[in-house]
């Protein structure tokens, strides 16, 4: 017994010699963030020697080593003591929200691409005072505050910032707390705009593809691509704006625009010469792209479901990965009718909230590809839970991205934790700033060669935020650069949903 505790011992100096080092190399490291290097110097313990209580009992030592475990912080004493934001220039206005706690450690977390903050802000009486790691509890409480699209943004970005929080406490990923993971790298498609020209589309694609190694692309096969063109769709003037444009995004503020008008009525169709001309655009892509890349296709306009089955038989020689939102997700048997007569793969869900609203198009097999948003699906694990399900009905995953890098590592971690994964959107390629809005952890790639790199050690997910490239991206919208949010500290309401 006395040799295997004296190697036990001279075993637990060096762990703990080790463990002390490697302490001290991340407090310097000029990489890491201030609140990581304060979060370190307060709860970075040294282990007891156990050649320091060679006279106690074997279960008092045992009882002694174990009550001093090194801990990334004490987690059953977290609490959450605010909720700060920024809105950054991304997607013309894109908020991160920063959780902080009683222990100097914070999280990060996102609305989604463009939405309001507000939608977060409404969240902060709820939770304050909470232990973060408890993150399922309080996403049970503030996901009835959520809706489809950006209305979940708010519950979203909450969810990310606790598993951030949380992984931060336990020093591990986030993708360990979601069950581990099942690829070291993530791979990502590239959303790749209309051009004006053949040779700015080719531009774009040799950017992409041979430029920074992007092996899966993704285009729109837009209606608008036939503005101008007569004899190209039937019905297409009643609904053109002042401009001239079938704006597919529409006035926000007028409801009965194009573009907020539900794609079965509008009575848009598309003729054979459109088709033809479509079809060109394609091949054009497809020739300078050739066969060995996946090549998506999204955003072709708001028109029914017979001129959509039209478009998708035109285009289906070009062996296009999928056909996304071709009409809006609620529409479960158009989804259905939709997949069962095309031969290309069908997929939406970028708008959909919870598992409950994808069920139908799994149940039913009405796509062939799930594409949550996981800043509008209900984060990491909601968008796990929808992963897991719909491999049980052999129903792949892909991810709807467009946001910051903070929604995009929060992607990547799900991602990893996902067995029936495809590919994650990357919707910022040309932002030459947009990587530098954080640091990694430990200064891993976060994009290599049109992967993503999933942090193996990293806590949390693995970022901070790298304050001075930030500041130069804040939107002119709101310069409140996480300033105090106190007016949203009180609850004045009663939340219970039944009597």
């Amino acid at each position: 017994m006395k040799n295997t505790l004296q190697e036990l011992i001279a075993k637990s100096k060096k762990e703990e010699k080790a463990y002390a080092d490697s302490l001290q190399a991340e407090i310097k490291d000029p990489k890491t963030g201030d609140d990581r290097r304060n979060f370190l110097k307060k709860t970075a313990l040294g282990g007891i020697a156990l050649s320091s209580f060679m006279g106690y009992s074997f279960e008092d030592r045992v009882a002694e080593t174990t009550s001093k475990v090194n801990r990334a912080s004490a987690p059953s004493e977290l609490k959450i003591t605010d909720m700060r934001y920024v809105v950054t220039n991304v997607m013309g206005g894109t908020p991160i929200i920063k959780i902080e706690t009683n222990q100097g450690i914070h999280g990060l977390g996102e609305v989604r691409d463009a939405g309001d903050v507000r939608y977060a802000l409404m969240l902060k009486s709820r939770i304050l005072g909470k232990n973060p790691c408890n993150v399922e509890k309080i996403f049970k409480s503030i996901k009835q505050f959520g809706g489809p699209a950006r209305q979940a943004g708010g519950v979203c970005a909450v969810e990310m910032a606790l598993w951030d929080l949380c992984g931060k406490a336990y020093n591990v990923p986030a993708w360990q707390l979601l069950g581990g993971r099942y690829r070291d790298k993530v791979r990502l498609y590239a959303d790749t705009p209309e051009a004006s020209s053949p040779e700015e589309q080719q531009r774009l694609i040799n950017f992409r593809v041979k430029e920074q190694g992007y092996t899966w692309l993704k285009m729109d096969v837009s209606i608008a691509e036939l503005k101008g063109m007569k004899d190209t769709v039937v019905n297409g003037k009643f609904w053109e704006d002042s401009k001239g444009n079938l704006n597919q995004w529409g006035d926000r503020r007028n409801f009965m625009s194009y573009g907020n008008t539900m794609h079965p009525f509008t009575q848009i169709q598309i003729t054979e010469k459109g088709l033809e001309h479509l079809q060109q655009v394609v091949e054009d892509v497809r020739n300078m792209v050739g066969y060995e890349i996946p090549i998506s296709t999204d955003h072709y306009g708001h028109f029914d479901m017979n001129n959509n089955i039209r478009l998708a038989k035109a285009l289906e020689k070009y062996r296009l990965a999928w056909f996304e939102d071709m009409v809006p997700w609620q529409y479960t048997e158009q989804w259905k009718e939709i997949t069962r007569s095309i031969e290309t793969p069908t997929t939406t869900g970028e708008d959909i909230y919870l598992l409950k609203d994808f069920l139908p198009l799994i149940h039913e097999r009405a796509v062939d590809i799930v594409h949550p948003d996981l800043a509008s699906s209900g984060g990491l694990l909601e968008t796990k839970r929808i992963a897991d399900y719909a491999e049980e009905f052999g129903i792949a995953m892909a991810m709807h991205q467009a946001g910051t890098p903070v929604s995009f590592m929060a992607n990547v971690h799900c991602a990893a934790a996902s067995q029936n994964f495809l590919a994650l959107e990357h919707h910022s390629v040309d932002l030459p700033w947009w990587e530098d809005l954080v640091t990694t952890v430990g200064g891993f790639k976060m994009i290599d060669k049109g992967f993503a790199t999933v942090p193996l050690t990293a806590p949390g997910l693995g970022i901070e935020l790298n304050e001075e490239v930030l500041k130069k991206h804040v939107h002119p919208k709101d310069k409140s650069y996480f300033a105090p949010t106190d007016q949203w500290n009180a609850l004045q309401s009663h939340d219970r949903t039944y009597s």
